[in-house]
Order: C-alpha cells, then sequence, then structure tokens
C-alpha cells in the first residue's frame, strides 16, 4: 500500500513568498499595475491562502512597507551611516556603494521609498503615514549621527536636522534622476554638488551657505 505524501505546512514561509513576489512586482511594476491574480500566480498561492495572510491588497502594501521598504532603508541607509566614522564618511559611502550595484546590476528601478511614496502617497492616508514614518526614521538617523560627531568634537557649524534634510532630499532627487535616465552616475554627480556645501545653524534666514572653494577658479585673461 502507498503511502501518502505528507502535506507541507510552512505559513511563514508562505507568508514571506508572497512579501517577496509582491515587494518585487511593486518595485518593477508599481502598486496599481500589480493585479493580485497576477500576484498570486507567481508566488504559488491560492486566493485562500493570500488572503490569510493579507486580507487586501492593501494590506499587502502595508506589510512591504512597514517590512520590506523600511528594512530596506535600514540596511541601506541607517545602519551603515551609524557605524561609519562619520556623517559625512557614511553618505557618502552609501551614495558610492549604492551607484556601484546599480552599475553592477546595469539597469535602475529607483528607490523602493521613492516609488511608492511617488504613487500611494495621495492614495490613502495610512499609505501616505506607513512612508512618512520611513523618511521621518530616516532623517532621524542621519542627524543623531551629526549629534554624535558634535560629541566627538566635529560637524561644530552643523545643524543635524537641516543636513539630514538635505541628504535624504538629494539622495531622493538623485535616484529619480537616475531612474529617469538609467544612468547611475547621476548619483555621483548629485553627491558631488552635496559635498560642496555645509549645513549651517539658521542665523539671520539662511540655512545653507556653499564652501570655500579649495582651488580658486582660474582667472580669465
Amino acid at each position: 500500500m502507498a503511502m501518502r505524501k505528507k502535506r507541507t505546512n510552512d505559513p511563514k514561509g508562505m507568508r514571506r513568498r508572497v512579501l517577496d513576489v509582491a515587494e518585487d512586482s511593486f518595485q518593477a511594476h508599481g502598486y496599481h499595475a500589480s493585479s493580485l491574480g497576477d500576484l498570486m500566480a507567481a508566488a504559488g498561492v491560492t486566493g485562500g491562502a493570500l488572503h490569510h495572510h493579507f486580507p487586501t491588497k492593501k494590506a499587502l502594501a502595508l506589510a512591504v512597507i512597514e517590512e520590506r521598504v523600511a528594512a530596506a532603508v535600514r540596511e541601506t541607509w541607517i545602519e551603515p551611516v551609524l557605524a561609519a566614522s562619520s556623517a559625512r564618511e557614511g553618505v557618502r559611502a552609501v551614495f558610492e556603494a549604492v551607484a556601484a550595484e546599480l552599475e553592477r546590476q546595469g539597469y535602475v528601478r529607483g528607490c523602493p521609498l521613492n516609488n511608492l511614496a511617488h504613487e500611494l502617497s495621495l492614495a490613502d492616508d495610512e499609505f501616505r503615514s506607513a512612508l512618512a514614518r520611513i523618511f521621518a526614521n530616516w532623517r532621524q538617523a542621519i542627524a543623531d549621527k551629526i549629534r554624535a560627531d558634535h560629541l566627538g568634537g566635529g560637524e561644530g557649524g552643523t545643524d543635524p536636522e537641516r543636513f539630514a534634510a538635505l541628504v535624504v532630499a538629494t539622495y531622493s532627487g538623485a535616484m529619480s534622476m537616475a531612474k529617469t535616465s538609467q544612468d547611475a552616475g547621476v548619483l555621483r554627480e548629485c553627491l558631488r554638488g552635496l559635498e560642496s556645501f555645509e549645513v549651517s545653524p539658521s542665523q539671520g534666514g539662511s540655512t545653507v551657505k556653499r564652501r570655500r572653494r579649495v582651488l580658486p577658479r582660474p582667472k580669465i585673461a
């Protein structure tokens, strides 16, 4: 008598597989263009199994944002910056590492946080709040690193919050331009621009000033 094949029950693995597929599809095609039917087929799950973990497409998207996108920002940005010798060194290293990885990859899909923020921030308040928390945590980590640099005797003239906002805005814009042009070199161009500015405490309404050039411009005869 043949023995029945034991049924494999791995709800955690199934949930992880669905998140993997959804994360990739949202990044490649966007939330609205990713149908639940396509996601189920790609993940190899039934509708009942999908809805057991994610009752709605919105619930699935929130899980991708809160678990995957937040983790990507933490791994790509927050941990390297906090572990660096200084905030500026950490920022420089992240820009360079991302540019190198995109060049190795051969294409630019853009920043997962940026992509979903552009698509979903005005579509739903829960999406907007979840995405805003990630941006806030990202900025807070950079600002905290500047404060740590202050305690170590460095970055005395740099405003932590303004520096963090400038870094996040520069990177976000650079990734959008790199995606549009399919050229990761844009990140290095934007990094050079970022490094030519110094964010100082707010005085007299001016918050950003250009650093002095190390070498003067050549005189035109």
